[in-house]
């Protein structure tokens, strides 16, 4: 049901380092690194996990409504990513990211963000090539 976690750390670098060390002797490495030219935001990420799959994730940056953890949650599909969307919306969630692609991650990364009650970045997400 998770697919990534994520959460905002007050010095990228020095966390950076601290994962990359101690995430090692499980078997995770740092896998992506997502910067702001790719973001269009100040914001620096940094993916760590197996396999080519990054499901821990540390960030710099945000605004106050960014700065809670930050949950994925696995779609089957784009119509799920699209009713999760609408679903939350309804519910009385903030839009933090309306359902698309996000190409910065991968080709097929169908994601829709939105914030919950108390601040936290909810995400659906398929990686599904339709």
């Amino acid at each position: 049901m998770i697919d990534h976690l994520g959460f905002k750390v007050s010095d990228f670098d020095r966390s950076l380092a601290f994962y990359t060390s101690v995430l090692a002797p499980l078997g995770y490495g740092l896998v992506m690194e997502v910067t702001p030219e790719m973001t269009g935001t100040d914001a620096r990420h940094a993916g760590f996990g197996r396999e080519n799959k990054p499901d821990f994730w540390i960030g710099s940056g945000g605004d106050a409504t960014r700065n809670g953890l930050h949950v994925a949650l696995a779609a089957p599909d784009r119509a799920s990513v699209d009713a999760f969307y609408q679903a939350a919306i309804a519910a009385g969630a903030r839009d933090n990211g309306p359902p698309g692609i996000r190409a910065h991650y991968h080709p097929s990364y169908y994601g829709a963000f939105v914030i919950d009650p108390d601040g936290h970045n909810i995400e659906a997400v398929s990686h599904r090539p339709e």
